[in-house]
């Protein structure tokens, strides 16, 4: 059972991962800025990955000269645009759960690619599972409750949303030429080089590192240095998931993948409610049952969609 839905395992175990990490974040970005956490999160990860490639399978890093532009704009568009539209819309004031809202519309824009730009076949089921899920995660954030129509934060959500469809569509372009593990390194080197090149690293704040953090919730009163709570974000909450979800999008579609990252909303509404002591509602509860129905639909459809 597992060989035969490994696709679907390394796709929930990456969400899932991604999701705790979202609660140590949560912490760490009390003592420093979000571009800055993304900016140590990427450069930590590709360093550090590189290491272990360099050692087990250096081979596998190498690429003709014609498929760099591709990787460059995998790592961009798909590792720090993602973020960076995505860190745009909370800076400017839109709430979370909007942003989150409009980034998870990525199934849709992936399933108007297909359709319309590659003019292939989207079977209805695939449709009906992204609008089930889609009015999961409406639900579940709720979504009513106090929004904000700031202009540049919406258009931060909205690169957000095209920069994970990208990276969807540009991840599963590769298929199987490239590992797993080359196509992460390529992906945070070159978000690295962005982050880089935007915010001079001689600036970074250094002292985040020996800052005592509060770990809130119900571990309030206790503290860990910020050293191990950023190493953390680097590896358990970067490389491993990351490399699961590369490994899921290579035996899934794009279209399917996009909408199993569904759940991680899902999951991180779980982790802060046993955590940081978020409790759900009733409805909360219902969205996060119709994006689980709507994942299981697009599952099923995936042997039609590409």
């Amino acid at each position: 059972m597992l060989t035969s839905h490994r696709g679907e395992f390394y796709l929930i175990m990456g969400g899932l991962i991604f999701s705790f990490n979202g609660v140590i974040s949560t912490i760490v970005l009390e003592h420093i800025t979000p571009f800055r956490l993304a900016q140590v999160r990427s450069i930590g990860a590709f360093f550090i990955l590189l290491a272990i490639t360099l050692f087990i399978d250096r081979h596998s890093l190498k690429a003709p000269k014609k498929l760099i532009p591709k990787l460059a704009a995998y790592g961009v568009i798909g590792f720090a645009a993602v973020q960076a539209g995505y860190f745009l819309g909370i800076q400017r004031g839109v709430p979370l759960s909007l942003v989150l809202i409009i980034e998870f519309t990525a199934p849709i824009w992936i399933a108007l690619w297909i359709k319309y730009v590659r003019k292939t076949f989207v079977p209805a089921s695939m449709w009906s599972a992204i609008a089930l899920s889609l009015l999961g995660l409406i639900l579940l954030a709720q979504v009513w409750n106090g929004l904000s129509f700031d202009l540049l934060g919406l258009f931060g959500a909205l690169i957000s949303a095209f920069a994970l469809t990208a990276y969807f569509l540009i991840g599963k372009s590769f298929g199987t030429s490239r590992s797993a593990l080359s196509l992460t390194v390529w992906g945070l080197g070159m978000a690295a080089l962005a982050w880089s090149s935007s915010m001079p690293i001689w600036s970074f704040p250094f002292e985040v590192f020996s800052i005592d953090m509060d770990l809130q919730g119900v571990f309030a009163g206790n503290t860990l240095p910020g050293w191990v709570l950023i190493l953390w974000v680097i590896t358990m909450g970067t490389i491993v998931p990351y490399l699961f979800v590369i490994s899921g999008l290579r035996l899934l579609s794009a279209s399917t993948s996009s909408v199993i990252g569904m759940m991680e909303p899902v999951f991180a509404g779980i982790f802060a409610w046993i955590w940081l002591e978020q409790s759900w509602n009733g409805i909360q509860l219902l969205g996060a049952a119709v994006v689980l129905v709507g994942i299981f639909i697009a599952d099923r459809a995936r042997s039609a969609a590409i």
